[in-house]
């Protein structure tokens, strides 16, 4: 039984990690150091002092406003902040304090700056998914002291099965639309996803991740933000419907097989 104050720090902790994942969506793309300088107004840069850099609080407190020069502080640094404490939280409801719950937070920290940087640049950087997907392998290898879901076989074929999938689809989608459907960042992101969800899990995840973009599609089209020549960023649907999968996905399943009994 894990009791509140173990919570508050989970949650604390997972806050304290969405302000640094703001960091590597705002930095990374620059090709700026994550660590030099510390955190700094984008407009003035003034450097920001320690109790102006408090997860959601300063953000509150503050008014959203920079302190030095007034500036407007863009909503996304406390919805990142937030998204990841809210993530990390939903999780460990599902999965409790055990390897799994481990490996898909390690997953989440990952997903959540790709998913930003790709739909700010349509570019998912190998800086994330390497890394991403060493930790996923070192994670199989952990199968053997601790139980796990996903083993060696199933983590590695659904690598080779989540890239391998969309490279089909992104070549028949060239075909057919004589232009590029998807980039080799998304089938990336894909495989490294695979690693942690296995097979045919990852087939599943990127299905939710379909729905996800079609129905955003659908909206945009009706609110006329879109157009069908436009293209969207994939990245962040493949997060979308990986997390959909780790946190319902056997819910999601189970009530669709009911409605076609």
């Amino acid at each position: 039984m894990v009791g509140p104050v173990a919570i508050l720090i989970l949650v604390l902790a997972s806050l304290a990690i969405g302000s640094f994942l703001n960091v590597v969506i705002h930095r990374l793309p620059r090709g700026e150091s994550l660590a030099f300088p510390g955190s700094r107004c984008t407009s003035c840069g003034k450097a920001i002092r320690f109790y102006d850099n408090v997860p959601l609080f300063s953000y509150a407190v503050l008014g959203g406003r920079c302190r030095f020069c007034k500036e407007k502080i863009s909503a996304r640094y406390p919805l990142v902040e937030g998204l990841t404490a809210f993530i990390v939280l939903a999780l460990f409801t599902v999965y409790g304090p055990t390897v799994a719950f481990a490996a898909y937070a390690t997953l989440a920290f990952f997903l959540i700056p790709i998913s930003f940087i790709d739909w700010d640049t349509g570019f998912i950087p190998d800086k994330l998914v390497i890394p991403a997907s060493i930790a996923g392998i070192i994670f199989l290898a952990a199968f053997h002291i601790v139980k796990w879901q996903v083993t060696w076989k199933s983590g590695l074929f659904g690598m080779i099965a989540g890239g391998g999938l969309l490279v089909f689809l992104m070549t028949v989608g060239k075909f057919l639309m004589k232009k590029d459907a998807m980039g080799m960042g998304d089938v990336k992101m894909l495989a490294m996803t695979g690693i942690y969800v296995g097979f045919p899990a990852v087939w599943i995840a990127l299905f939710f991740g379909g729905v996800a973009a079609c129905v955003y599609i659908m909206i945009a089209l009706i609110r006329k933000r879109l157009q069908l020549k436009n293209t969207i960023p994939f990245g962040p649907f493949i997060a979308i419907g990986t997390l959909t999968y780790l946190l319902a996905g056997d819910f999601l399943i189970q009530w669709y097989l009911g409605l076609i009994r």
